[in-house]
This record gives C-alpha cells, structure tokens and sequence, in this order.
C-alpha cells in the first residue's frame, strides 16, 4: 500500500508539472499586445466610357497585369465618328467663309469697276467742256441760260458718279463689314469647339488603364450592350491595396502614422514591411467576428496599412494577416 501511495504521488507530481510547463509555455505563445489581426483590402477602380454602345473588342482578361496606357476595351464608336467627321466639315467651311470675308472682290469684279470709274471720268471732262463753252456762248446772246443750267447739271451728275464709283472701288478691295468678319471669326471658334468636344466623345468610345495594376474582373462579353457609366473592367492597381485592423483602445494610443508595421501572411516566408497610414478618430465597437471574451465589450480603433506597389501585388483582397507595430 505504501509502494502505491508513493506511486500514486509521483503521478500527481508529474501531471502538475506537465500542466506547469504548459502555462508557461502558453505564456510565452501569447501574441504581444501590439500584436491584431487584420485583413487585406482592395480599393478598386472601375472603368467605363460615358456613353453607351456595344462591346466591339475586350482587349485584356481576367488576372491580366496591365502598365499604364494600356488599351483596356472600345466600344462602338461609328456614331461618334460620324458627328466628328461633320464637324470638321463645318469648321472648314466656316474658315472658308472667314477668309472670303476678309477679302476683296474678285479680280474681274475690280477690273470692272475700275472700268466703270474710267468711263465717269471720261464723262465729266466732256460735261466740263460742255458747260464752259456754253458760259461763253451766254455771254454772246448765243445760247440760253437754260442751256447753260442744263449744262451745270449734267456736270454735277458726272462728277457725284465719280465719287461713288471711287468709292465703290476701295469698298471693293476692303471686303466684308468689320462687324461681319467678326461674327464670321466668332463662327470659326464655336465650330472648332464643337469639333474639340466630337474629338473628345469619340476618344471616350475606348478605354485605357489610368495605372498599372490587376484586371481584377472583366463584366462584360464582345457584343453586349453597354449602358452609359456602366464599368466593363474592374482594376486594382497595386498601390489601393492595403491592410486594415481593429485595434484595441489600450493599444491604439501606441500607434502612430507613419510607423513601420509587419504584416505576416500564412506560406510567406517573411513578414511584408509597411507603414501605418490611417488612424480612425472614431472609436467603434469590436466587430463581431472577434469572439475573445476579454475585449468583447472593449471599444476599437480601425488602423490601415499601405506598403510599396512591389510588395502589395502580392496581398490579396480578403486575405487574413497578422500585424506587429514597431520596428
């Protein structure tokens, strides 16, 4: 009986020994206090054209890594070319008109105005003539005095329609009214205002990657319609990846923007480096996919992370992850 007392003791002995070793070795495996849970989060962008028309190419797939510039989709664009092309059209007859405005007339037309000066010039020397011989003819009792009124008259004509012609003559090589060539030059800027804006909703019938980054999804096929502002392409540039956490109220006071954090990821075989970038000034309550007793009622504060676009292209969207703050 005492050989199994003493028995019976050695076991108790070794079971709270082994029960100890476990506390302490739980002690050690218990994360540190600056050290959350979190996830990865993807801030898309999506792209699409203003106006509606059907799909005519899809030039990337879904996983494709596009650079900057790179032509993502084009939609129909046979009406918008069409507008574009009338407007050019307008805009060349309207520099036309300007032109023709700020000129003369034609050659031949000053050739026969010219022609026409000549002869009423010819006229009123005759007329000249004519009404001085008929003064003198006055003072002999050889002609009337009507004929010499007759005579003064028929000068006067000749003589105003020497001025209007030559007046005519220069009208003809100013050209248009200033106020005409005006409207006509205010004509040339609204049509090549027009034909900007063609250029422009012609350019948006085909979309480009504003950045680098993931086609994430593509949402449409060849051939669909497309309503107007409905995305086609879903992209994550890698610098919209981040991570965020709820941080605890006794922790957060700790953390600063700025501050270096690891984040590890389960298979990686090194922790990703990056900064602190966003603290929440709202406090919010634990959310509740956090099933801890002890900060159940314990307020958060959400903290985001960002890292350099190499090492975020290898986060994904949704992924768990584990941060340590500090260096």
């Amino acid at each position: 009986m005492i050989c199994t007392g003493a028995a019976h003791g050695r076991v108790l002995f070794s079971v709270f020994g082994a029960l100890a070793a476990m506390c302490i070795l739980a002690g050690c495996s218990r994360p540190a206090a600056n050290r959350v849970q979190g996830y990865v989060e993807g801030e898309f962008v999506y792209i699409a054209s203003p106006y509606a028309g059907a799909l005519k190419s899809l030039n990337v797939r879904r996983g494709d890594q596009v650079k900057t510039n790179n032509l993502l989709f084009a939609l129909d664009n046979e009406p918008e070319k069409t507008a574009r092309d009338e407007a050019e059209r307008r805009l060349i007859q309207a520099r036309f008109n300007l032109e023709d405005a700020r000129k003369g007339k034609r050659p031949t037309e000053i050739e026969s105005a010219e022609a026409q000066l000549r002869q009423a010039r010819a006229a009123l020397v005759l007329s000249e003539k004519e009404l001085s011989r008929q003064e003198k003819l006055v003072l002999t009792s050889a002609s009337s005095v009507q004929d010499v009124d007759r005579a003064r008259s028929t000068r006067d004509q000749d003589s105003q329609r020497v001025a209007q012609l030559e007046a005519d003559l220069i009208t003809a090589h100013l050209g248009a009214r200033s106020d005409q060539i005006a409207a006509a030059a205010a004509n040339v800027k609204a049509l090549a205002a027009a034909l900007v804006r063609a250029d422009w909703d012609l350019s948006q019938k085909h979309q480009a990657s504003p950045e680098a980054g993931l086609v994430y999804d593509t949402l449409y096929r060849e051939g669909e319609w497309v309503a107007a502002g409905r995305p086609v392409i879903v992209l994550l540039p890698p610098g919209n990846i981040k991570v965020r956490a709820f941080v605890p109220e006794a922790v957060v006071g700790s953390i600063h923007a700025g501050d270096a954090v690891s984040v590890m990821v389960d298979g990686a075989p090194a922790p990703f480096m990056g900064k602190v970038s966003f603290i929440s000034p709202q406090a919010e309550y634990t959310p509740p996919v956090i099933y801890s007793r002890e900060s159940r009622s314990k307020l958060v504060f959400m903290v985001e992370a960002v890292f350099d676009p190499k090492t975020a292209s290898k986060l994904h969207p949704g992924q768990p992850v584990d941060l340590q703050f500090g260096s």
